[in-house]
């Protein structure tokens, strides 16, 4: 009589329990590596972790904007008092990515694919918590008045301490694509923040994919090469002409991101102000930063247009670039990244779903400033 083997479970620890355990939490690891690699906003935003309950609360103090001389003998009576208010930031729903890998295609394949799914499920969370983030520096941008901060900031309290700053547009969208116009205007934004007190220290320029490389273009862009220098080692700059490396502009670390627009001086595009989605309890629900302000929760649409592009007439269409300091934007995490699997023996296959619940809102539109330009 055949003696049957007994085969080596490599994914059981020590021997024992669920032959996938390790294999799981190697997927896990995956795709949390790659959402780390794909993430471009998360650093450049005050985050905060919570434990428990669906918002988190910013407080916000005002200045002591005047001083005064003291005369001698004179009792020192305190003055006006700075004044404070709140910032929040609600959880947003659930947010997914959900895979199912049947086992004979598994089989099959002559290539890891479980790496290939860790890293397009990564790259699907990390795509919408970017657009998510930029919308937010946008708004933050776009909040130029109080009047402004009512119409774009979820939950917003009245606040008279709020400090404001203006933006920089370029006269046409071709001016938006060359270089020395480009690198006036973040120096433009470094001037505008130093001037609201931001610091200085810890500036990032995002700038939309299409621009980084239009910018090298000399010849598309009828600029004379020279101006390319001002990038390189030559006048005591770190980047490259030859590797088009532009590490910073003005001491600011520059960023690229393809979810700001695409385009160059034909005309610009995006689709960074239409969120749409497919939850598992109601599908399409947006950000609660992005809701109609004032909408309750069961308001939310399948496909809605954000509100800074419909009520600014497509100002956030107009966005190149941003320069921001990382209070421009609150970012609360409730469930961070994490990966969920169920080997289903009914369908002969594994379903895994990777997810994350947080939220994001502007905290201090005075540290957003935005570089616009025509979309045609």
């Amino acid at each position: 009589m055949a003696q049957n083997y007994t085969g080596l479970r490599s994914g059981m620890v020590n021997a024992a329990g669920d032959s996938r355990s390790l294999y799981l939490k190697l997927y896990a690891g995956e795709v949390m590596t790659a959402f780390q690699t794909k993430n471009i906003m998360m650093n450049y935003t005050r985050t905060r972790n919570i434990s428990k309950g669906k918002s988190a609360q910013f407080i916000m103090t005002g200045k002591h904007r005047t001083a005064g001389y003291h005369t001698p003998g004179n009792e020192i009576v305190p003055g006006t008092t700075a004044k404070q208010t709140e910032r929040i930031v609600s959880i947003d729903d659930l947010l997914i990515v959900n895979q199912f890998i049947p086992n004979i295609d598994e089989a099959m394949s002559q290539y890891d694919i479980r790496s290939v799914y860790s890293s397009e499920a990564a790259y699907g969370l990390a795509y919408a918590a970017d657009k998510n983030i930029l919308r937010m520096a946008i708004k933050a941008g776009l909040s130029t008045s109080a009047a402004a901060v009512a119409a774009l900031v979820q939950e917003n309290v009245a606040w008279t301490d709020e400090d404001f700053s203006a933006n920089v547009t370029y006269a046409s969208l071709a001016n938006s694509v060359k270089s020395m116009y480009f690198m006036e205007g973040v120096i433009e934004a470094k001037r505008i923040l130093e001037a609201a007190g931001a610091p200085l220290d810890d500036l990032v320029c995002v700038v939309a994919t299409d621009i980084y490389y239009h910018m090298f273009k000399s010849q598309t862009n009828s600029e004379l090469t020279t101006n390319l220098h001002l990038f390189n080692q030559d006048v005591g700059g770190s980047g490259s002409v030859k590797d088009v490396n532009l590490p910073t502009i003005a001491g600011i670390p520059v960023v690229r991101t393809p979810h700001l627009g695409t385009g160059g001086s034909g005309g610009w595009a995006t689709n960074l102000w239409t969120m749409s989605g497919s939850g598992a309890s109601r599908a399409g629900a947006v950000p609660a930063a992005d809701a109609p302000l004032g909408s309750a929760e069961s308001n939310r649409t399948t496909v809605y247009d954000l509100p800074a592009a419909a009520a600014y007439g497509g100002e956030g269409e107009k966005v190149r670039a941003i320069v921001m300091n990382k209070d421009a934007v609150a970012t609360v995490k409730l469930l961070d990244l994490s990966v969920e699997t169920d080997y289903m023996v009914n369908r002969q296959g594994t379903m895994i779903v990777s997810k994350y619940a947080m939220g994001h809102n502007v905290l201090r539109p005075a540290m957003s400033v935005l570089l616009t330009a025509p979309v045609s």
